[in-house]
Formats: C-alpha cells, sequence, structure tokens
C-alpha cells in the first residue's frame, strides 16, 4: 500500500472515528445526567450507540471501496472486534472508577477518553486487517500488441510486418 493512500485512509478513519467519539461522550453525559444509570452501565451505553454510527460510517465513507461480498462475515468480524475495543475502552473507565475510586464527573469523562484513545488503535488495526479487507489486485492482462512487439525482437527471429491498426 502506497503512503498517500495510508494517509487518506487513516484521515477518513479519523475523521468518523472522530464524530463516532463525539456521539460516544455526547451520549455518556446525557445519560449520566439524565438518568441514575451507574457510570459504567453509561459507558457501555454510549459505546453501542457510538459502535452503530461508526459501522455506517466506516462502511459507507471510510471503507467503501474495500470488499462489498460477505456482509455477513464483515459484520460478524466488526462487532466481535466492536466488542473487544468495548470491553478495551470501558475497561480503563472501570478500573479508574471502582479501582482507584477516581471518579468525578471530570474524571469520568477523562478515563472515557483515554479508554476510546486505547480502543481506536485496537479497531483501527483490526478493521482494517479483518473487517474491511481489500480487494484482491488483479494484474493487468497485456494488450496483444505487446506480445507481437516482443515476439518480434526475439533474437534470431526475422521481423514480421505487423499491420497497422485502422
Amino acid at each position: 500500500m502506497r503512503l498517500d493512500q495510508l494517509v487518506r485512509e487513516i484521515a477518513k478513519f479519523g475523521l468518523v472515528g472522530g464524530l463516532g467519539l463525539l456521539v460516544n461522550m455526547a451520549v455518556f453525559n446525557l445519560v449520566r445526567h439524565t438518568t441514575e444509570l451507574p457510570v459504567v452501565r453509561a459507558s457501555l451505553l454510549a459505546t453501542v450507540v457510538a459502535i452503530a454510527f461508526n459501522y455506517v460510517g466506516f462502511r459507507y465513507f471510510t471503507y467503501r471501496d474495500r470488499d462489498k461480498g460477505g456482509r455477513t462475515r464483515e459484520l460478524t468480524l466488526f462487532l466481535l472486534f466492536s466488542l473487544v475495543g468495548l470491553v478495551i475502552e470501558n475497561g480503563v473507565l472501570y478500573a479508574a472508577t471502582y479501582g482507584f475510586g477516581w471518579d468525578s464527573p471530570l474524571q469520568n469523562n477523562f478515563f472515557k477518553f483515554f479508554g476510546i484513545g486505547v480502543a481506536t488503535l485496537f479497531r483501527f488495526w483490526s478493521y482494517r486487517t479483518w473487517v474491511f479487507r481489500t480487494l484482491p489486485v488483479h494484474e493487468a492482462v497485456p494488450p496483444a500488441e505487446s506480445f507481437l512487439e516482443q515476439r518480434r525482437h526475439e533474437p534470431g527471429r526475422a521481423a514480421e510486418p505487423v499491420a497497422p491498426r485502422r
């Protein structure tokens, strides 16, 4: 893969991921301030909403040129790797909140954001490697003229006239 293609892919992934981050944090804070759900449950709900948002963005924007065959397989793998990302993201928040007692709204938001960052590294690698696979590159078939040209220049072969194209 060329570097410019990778940079474009990272930019598109970052755009969708950034919007997903906003969705995730907005839902998290909305749920935290309007319900009595504990912090990690509110975070789990927000993460699930963001996963759904991100799938649409990744499939139809970031990886729209990737293999579209096997949507069931793609969605299954997306959900599997998203679940691992969910565990990473919310595991960080859980450890901070219940392991270290860091439970203020500012701390909740910081560790939620930090957990998203760690999980994003895993998600980028897994989505591009396993979920939204690149289409196989097919070798171009050389035109017949190139074969004739090659044969004409073989050692010990008399030059054969080639009819002009019309």
